[in-house]
Protein backbone atom coordinates (compact mmCIF):
# COMPACT_ATOMS: atom_id res chain seq x y z
CA UNK A 1 0.00 0.00 0.00
CA UNK A 2 1.43 3.19 -0.71
CA UNK A 3 1.44 6.29 1.86
CA UNK A 4 -1.31 8.47 0.66
CA UNK A 5 -3.37 5.79 0.33
CA UNK A 6 -2.62 4.75 3.92
CA UNK A 7 -3.37 8.27 4.79
CA UNK A 8 -6.59 8.15 2.80
CA UNK A 9 -7.74 4.53 5.13
CA UNK A 10 -7.08 5.96 8.18
CA UNK A 11 -8.97 9.38 7.54
CA UNK A 12 -12.03 7.89 6.14
CA UNK A 13 -11.82 5.07 9.12
CA UNK A 14 -15.19 5.75 10.93
CA UNK A 15 -13.63 6.09 14.80
CA UNK A 16 -11.53 8.52 13.63
CA UNK A 17 -13.62 10.75 11.47
CA UNK A 18 -16.44 10.47 13.63
CA UNK A 19 -13.85 12.11 16.64
CA UNK A 20 -12.23 14.23 14.47
CA UNK A 21 -8.46 12.67 14.58
CA UNK A 22 -7.19 13.18 11.50
CA UNK A 23 -3.63 11.94 9.87
CA UNK A 24 -2.41 14.54 8.43
CA UNK A 25 1.52 13.38 7.17
CA UNK A 26 2.20 10.24 6.32
CA UNK A 27 5.78 10.24 4.24
CA UNK A 28 6.37 7.38 1.72
CA UNK A 29 8.84 5.57 3.29
CA UNK A 30 6.09 5.21 6.41
CA UNK A 31 8.99 6.51 9.32
CA UNK A 32 6.52 9.48 9.92
CA UNK A 33 3.42 10.00 10.87
CA UNK A 34 1.41 12.96 12.20
CA UNK A 35 -1.92 13.25 14.14
CA UNK A 36 -4.19 15.74 14.73
CA UNK A 37 -7.39 16.02 16.84
CA UNK A 38 -9.22 19.07 16.95
CA UNK A 39 -11.73 19.93 20.20
CA UNK A 40 -14.96 19.58 19.17
CA UNK A 41 -17.98 19.68 21.01
CA UNK A 42 -17.94 15.97 20.68
CA UNK A 43 -14.84 15.03 21.59
CA UNK A 44 -14.20 16.94 24.88
CA UNK A 45 -15.28 16.18 28.34
CA UNK A 46 -17.65 17.47 31.15
CA UNK A 47 -14.82 20.24 31.97
CA UNK A 48 -14.44 21.31 28.36
CA UNK A 49 -11.41 19.40 27.48
CA UNK A 50 -10.32 16.61 25.25
CA UNK A 51 -11.60 13.38 26.46
CA UNK A 52 -8.74 10.86 27.52
CA UNK A 53 -9.90 8.04 25.59
CA UNK A 54 -9.94 10.12 22.43
CA UNK A 55 -6.55 11.23 23.12
CA UNK A 56 -5.46 7.21 23.44
CA UNK A 57 -7.26 6.63 19.97
CA UNK A 58 -5.09 9.42 18.55
CA UNK A 59 -1.99 7.59 19.07
CA UNK A 60 -3.23 3.80 19.08
CA UNK A 61 -2.33 1.96 16.05
CA UNK A 62 0.00 4.23 14.95
CA UNK A 63 3.72 2.70 15.49
CA UNK A 64 2.35 -1.04 15.18
CA UNK A 65 0.82 0.06 11.38
CA UNK A 66 3.89 1.97 10.67
CA UNK A 67 6.22 -1.11 11.29
CA UNK A 68 4.00 -3.26 9.66
CA UNK A 69 4.41 -1.01 6.27
CA UNK A 70 8.53 -0.95 7.07
CA UNK A 71 9.51 -4.76 7.94
CA UNK A 72 7.18 -6.11 5.55
CA UNK A 73 5.22 -9.23 5.15
CA UNK A 74 7.84 -11.55 6.63
CA UNK A 75 7.19 -10.31 9.95
CA UNK A 76 4.15 -10.25 12.64
CA UNK A 77 3.72 -6.70 14.72
CA UNK A 78 1.24 -6.40 17.08
CA UNK A 79 -0.04 -4.11 19.92
CA UNK A 80 1.56 -5.44 23.29
CA UNK A 81 0.56 -3.12 25.54
CA UNK A 82 0.13 0.66 26.47
CA UNK A 83 0.71 3.43 29.14
CA UNK A 84 -0.89 6.41 28.82
CA UNK A 85 0.41 9.40 31.18
CA UNK A 86 -2.45 12.68 31.29
CA UNK A 87 0.16 15.60 32.00
CA UNK A 88 -1.80 18.45 31.44
CA UNK A 89 -5.47 19.28 30.42
CA UNK A 90 -5.89 19.35 26.60
CA UNK A 91 -7.43 22.07 24.56
CA UNK A 92 -7.30 23.57 21.11
CA UNK A 93 -5.48 21.10 18.63
CA UNK A 94 -3.58 18.78 19.87
CA UNK A 95 -1.10 16.49 17.45
CA UNK A 96 1.15 13.11 18.18
CA UNK A 97 4.45 12.65 15.98
CA UNK A 98 5.47 9.45 15.33
CA UNK A 99 9.01 8.57 14.16
CA UNK A 100 10.76 5.31 13.47
CA UNK A 101 14.29 5.85 12.95
CA UNK A 102 16.77 3.69 11.36
CA UNK A 103 18.49 2.79 14.88
CA UNK A 104 14.81 1.22 16.05
CA UNK A 105 14.49 -0.80 12.91
CA UNK A 106 18.01 -1.90 13.07
CA UNK A 107 17.29 -3.14 16.86
CA UNK A 108 14.63 -4.71 15.78
CA UNK A 109 16.21 -6.39 13.05
CA UNK A 110 18.98 -7.86 15.15
CA UNK A 111 17.09 -8.81 18.02
CA UNK A 112 14.87 -10.84 15.79
CA UNK A 113 16.98 -12.41 13.19
CA UNK A 114 16.92 -15.91 14.60
CA UNK A 115 12.72 -16.01 14.94
CA UNK A 116 12.84 -14.67 18.70
CA UNK A 117 10.46 -12.25 19.67
CA UNK A 118 11.24 -8.69 20.67
CA UNK A 119 9.14 -6.30 22.47
CA UNK A 120 10.02 -2.74 22.37
CA UNK A 121 8.46 0.20 23.80
CA UNK A 122 8.10 3.45 21.60
CA UNK A 123 7.01 6.56 22.85
CA UNK A 124 4.93 9.65 21.63
CA UNK A 125 3.98 12.50 23.36
CA UNK A 126 0.62 14.43 22.51
CA UNK A 127 1.28 18.40 22.05
CA UNK A 128 -0.97 21.49 22.43
CA UNK A 129 -0.83 24.24 20.29
CA UNK A 130 1.43 26.17 22.54
CA UNK A 131 4.23 23.37 21.94
CA UNK A 132 3.43 21.68 25.51
CA UNK A 133 2.86 18.10 26.60
CA UNK A 134 -0.56 17.05 27.30
CA UNK A 135 0.07 12.99 27.40
CA UNK A 136 2.73 10.85 27.00
CA UNK A 137 2.05 7.26 25.50
CA UNK A 138 3.78 4.16 26.02
CA UNK A 139 3.18 1.64 23.40
CA UNK A 140 4.94 -1.88 23.84
CA UNK A 141 5.03 -3.71 20.82
CA UNK A 142 5.19 -7.39 20.31
CA UNK A 143 7.51 -8.11 16.31
CA UNK A 144 8.51 -11.42 15.55
CA UNK A 145 9.63 -12.51 12.17
CA UNK A 146 7.14 -15.29 11.30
Amino acid sequence: MNHRTFRLLLNIYPPYWATGISVTKVTSDFREVIVEMKMRFYNRNYVHTHFGGSLYAMTDPFYMLMLIQILGKEYMVWDKSANIDFIRPGKGTVTARFIIDEETVLNILKNTSEGQKYTPTLTVDVIDEEGKTVARVLKTLYIRKK
